[in-house]
């Protein structure tokens, strides 16, 4: 068995839709704590999703990427070519993203220097 074969059989291709939410949202990566049955269950949860945190940096530099390209397409519409309603769309979307970086920035806290009890 050639080794392209076996990597094919092992991981099947997610479709483009299902990569490109996997690119933009961290929620896929974590367990839900409060659908823990008991405290043992809840605190493996909670352990998985410290580990999993170490991959919200990543997820913060691609959301602050989108959030430089929006402002950016934003001054673009509005300085060079006069368009007030695209670059008010960006300046939102501007918005957006910068509170889904400090939703990131808050999760990775959080996460990282959380105290068990």
């Amino acid at each position: 068995m050639s080794i392209d074969k076996q990597t094919s059989e092992e991981a099947p291709e997610l479709p483009f839709r299902s990569l490109l939410y996997r690119f933009l949202f961290f929620d896929w990566l974590f367990r839900d704590v409060s659908a823990a049955r008991d405290r043992i269950e809840r605190h493996a949860a909670f352990q998985h999703n410290r580990k999993m945190s170490r991959y919200l940096p990543v997820y913060l530099r691609r959301w602050s990427f989108l959030t430089a390209f929006d402002f950016a397409l934003g001054v673009l519409f509005e300085k060079v070519l006069q368009a007030g309603l695209l670059s008010a769309w960006f300046f939102t979307w501007t918005c957006v993203t910068l509170t889904g970086m400090v939703v990131i920035t808050v999760a990775w806290l959080v996460l990282t220097h959380a105290r068990l009890s």
